[in-house]
């Protein structure tokens, strides 16, 4: 089955590496909108053109099921382009629910863009599942210009992180929602400011577990390295073609990017 993935960015990538953990027999799409990164502080008009148009170039090339790697344009656009396009379209959206019912009665800090924030989609699940009102949200902007530019553990970040989390008492919270896939890049510099005992989640797993219910897709049941030695050893093990707004992925650079990116995700996949 060819897989189609969306995002504004880079951030999406840890959607596809759960994708190559969990379904690695797939085929997949992956498109970068890096001429437009970040959606997070753009216009909701501008976000659904943008979206909408990358729906479309992704069933062009033959996705037979597209998953909106972003939850910014999950939050804008999802459900216009699911009336626009007869595929399944599946979206992403912060992993609030099992942050909740995991909390211990404690508390739950929610990170995500000024835009997620703001959409309706995410003050609607929180309003659902949130009964004792103990969800805290907090924009993170910065975090998704640091992992387009591979700026993960430094002195900045950890700046950035300190100036953010400074008005709130991090002992109290249980659990850490990473409402943005470009934030799982940061695990290890959140952990600096967290306690052990602080659960960080993310929606990652759970989009590609339903992408396999709904698909009829069997996951696989070993859970394996998915590391690269170099961009060809990437292209050739994870049957992925990557676009940046409508480009296909060739040069060398981009694609050494793209591949630091994958080896860092799988380090800090369970951290």
């Amino acid at each position: 089955m060819k897989i189609g993935l969306l995002d504004s960015g880079t951030g999406g990538l840890s959607v596809l590496h759960e994708a190559f953990h969990l379904l690695p027999d797939e085929e997949y799409i992956f498109y970068a909108d890096l001429d437009h990164v970040p959606y997070g502080t753009k216009k909701p008009e501008e976000i659904l053109a943008y979206t909408t148009e990358i729906v479309r170039f992704l069933i062009d090339r033959g996705a037979e099921v597209i998953i909106i790697a972003c939850n910014t344009a999950t939050s804008v656009a999802v459900e216009t382009v699911r009336r626009l396009y007869d595929i399944p379209i599946i979206g992403m959206e912060p992993a609030v629910k099992p942050a909740v019912s995991h909390s211990r009665n404690r508390r739950v800090m929610v990170m995500a863009t000024p835009v997620t924030i703001r959409e309706n989609k995410l003050r609607s699940l929180i309003d659902k599942v949130d009964t004792d009102h103990i969800c805290d949200l907090l924009p993170m902007p910065k975090l998704v210009e640091y992992a387009e530019s591979e700026v993960f553990e430094s002195q900045e970040v950890y700046d950035y992180l300190e100036e953010k989390f400074s008005g709130f008492d991090l002992s109290e919270y249980s659990e850490l929602v990473l409402g943005c896939t470009h934030f799982n890049y940061f695990k290890p510099c959140y952990r600096r400011f967290f306690g052990a005992d602080t659960e960080f989640i993310d929606g990652n797993g759970g989009t590609i577990r339903y992408l396999a219910s709904r698909m009829n897709l069997i996951p696989a049941m070993d859970d394996r390295r998915v590391y690269f030695d170099s961009p060809d050893d990437m292209l050739d093990k994870s049957n992925c073609t990557y676009y940046v707004s409508g480009r296909k992925v060739t040069d060398e650079t981009t694609l050494s990017h793209i591949m630091r990116l994958h080896n860092r995700l799988e380090e800090v996949r369970k951290f």
